[in-house]
């Protein structure tokens, strides 16, 4: 049974199992409450008892002094005995009105045979046969005489029993109201709690995105408090971290997929045309020798273009998972010498763009790999030539400041769009979308650079303006040697 009790208390709700708890809290007070008032007041009673029963042999121990009788006044249902102790055995006298001692007076006998002991006034309670419960006092008149009064202790019963049932009823309704009233209030007060379990609940219906989704944060909503508040909103901000969390995923997975289907369809070319010119091998025409050169020619170059491809995708790869060996062999360079080296290929390849450096430092020495940083610096020269009509100026500008080394590659060309400027670094991103491939690339070399950028603690960014495009690549300078 108490083990089925259990499983019915933790079934129930939580505002049901704090007002239980608290009216057994208030159950248990009112109990002490009780019992420390009645014993209170049973004992006030009794000493005012003991306090008249004194008082009233004052006064009937002057009457037997001066008349010889119980000649004082006598109260309701009390009795009085007077004995002669002269002998040593109490003689009880014969009383003026036969109502003033019981039918049977052993018990008050008895009590003047131990006042006689005692030698001073006795206080007992006894049980009267057939009367009930007395309070009864024995006391010295005068030498040899000795006065038992006793008093019904009914009414002191009765007042204890009223009291008792009075704090019943009182206690009772007033646990009642407290159960009641206090599971009303707890389930008020506990209301932002049920809102925060049905959202929870109907998050995996809904969309985090919507109202419904939050918990309303109103200075005038009933209930809760300060801490109640403070959960609601750490609810609610819970909820916009996961919102976050998920739209952040979901971009991902939405980059993971386009980058697949880029990467397909750039290697899908390459591998068409191999295999077309695997195929025509199979005809006769393709076995003479000047054919067959120039078609080897093209398989090679097709394969070639392939294997630069999956070179770009595996440094990405490595890059973003930041693996122990990065790809990066760091090493004492001149950023100066390795721009120099950059401005000299881009005019041997592009003849038909205009190149100027700008003077600057004589030399900047950095830690970093020279062959990744020449890569970046060709993927922004070449950017500029592939993306720019011929004639266009391009220039190459090194800088330095207190902590960073600076390259900036600029061209006067017609510019990026203004809706293409945040996708520029994008993978397999092509702001001409009509460009042939071999002109275009494959649309990795700027997501590449900066890469390898951050990869050495740098940045790779674009500048602001419309008419011309300027990317500013931007080094840690540090400690050399090593």
């Amino acid at each position: 049974m108490s083990r089925r009790l259990r499983g019915t208390y933790r079934r129930m709700r939580l505002g049901t199992r704090l007002a239980l708890g608290l009216g057994v809290l208030a159950l248990v007070v009112f109990a002490v409450v009780g019992t420390a008032l009645t014993t209170y007041m049973r004992d006030y009673l009794s000493a005012q008892l003991n306090d008249q029963l004194a008082l009233a042999q004052v006064a009937q121990s002057k009457s037997i002094a001066d008349s010889g009788t119980l000649t004082g006044k006598k109260y309701f249902r009390w009795y009085y005995a007077v004995y002669d102790v002269r002998g040593g055995k109490p003689v009880l006298r014969k009383p003026e009105d036969p109502a003033d001692i019981p039918e049977d007076v052993d018990d008050l006998t008895a009590l003047a045979r131990a006042q006689t002991v005692a030698g001073t006034e006795v206080l007992r309670t006894d049980h009267l046969s057939g009367e009930g419960a007395y309070r009864l006092r024995a006391c010295e008149v005068e030498p040899g005489v000795v006065l038992v009064s006793g008093a019904p202790m009914d009414d002191i019963e009765n007042t204890v029993t009223r009291l008792i049932t009075v704090q019943v009823v009182a206690f009772g309704l007033a646990l009642l109201a407290l159960v009641v009233f206090g599971r009303a209030m707890l389930r008020r007060g506990l209301k932002p709690l049920s809102d925060m379990a049905h959202t929870a609940h109907g998050i995996t219906s809904h969309d985090l995105t919507e109202s419904a989704s939050r918990l309303p944060l109103r200075a005038d909503r009933p209930g809760g408090g300060p801490e109640v508040e403070e959960l609601r909103t750490a609810f609610n901000t819970m909820l916009e971290h996961i919102d976050d969390s998920l739209a952040v995923r979901a971009k991902a997975e939405q980059r993971l997929r386009r980058f697949v289907a880029d990467a397909s369809h750039e290697l899908r070319t390459p591998l068409m045309s191999v295999r077309g010119y695997a195929d025509l091998f199979q005809y006769a025409a393709a076995n003479a020798p000047e054919e067959r050169d120039k078609h080897l020619a093209r398989l090679r170059a097709e394969a070639a273009r392939m294997g630069v491809l999956l070179d770009d995708l595996l440094l990405l790869a490595r890059l973003d998972a930041a693996e122990v060996e990065a790809p990066l062999r760091m090493e004492a360079a001149d950023l100066v010498e390795l721009a120099g080296q950059a401005a000299d290929a881009f005019r041997a390849s592009h003849p038909g763009h205009p190149l100027t450096v700008t003077p600057g430092p004589a030399a900047v020495p950095l830690r970093m790999d020279p062959h990744r940083i020449r890569q970046v610096l060709d993927n922004l020269l070449t950017n500029a030539a592939v993306h720019t009509p011929p004639g266009t100026p391009v220039s190459v500008e090194v800088a330095v400041s207190a902590s960073t080394a600076l390259v900036r590659v600029a061209d006067r060309g017609p510019g990026i769009p203004p809706g293409d400027r945040d996708r520029v670094f994008d993978r397999f991103y092509r702001i001409d979308k009509a460009r042939s491939r071999d002109r275009g690339g494959s649309g990795l070399g700027l997501s590449v650079a900066r890469s390898l950028a951050r990869a050495h603690g740098g940045t790779l960014r674009l500048g602001e303006g419309p008419g011309a495009t300027e990317f500013t690549l931007t080094l840690p300078r540090g400690p050399v040697s090593g």
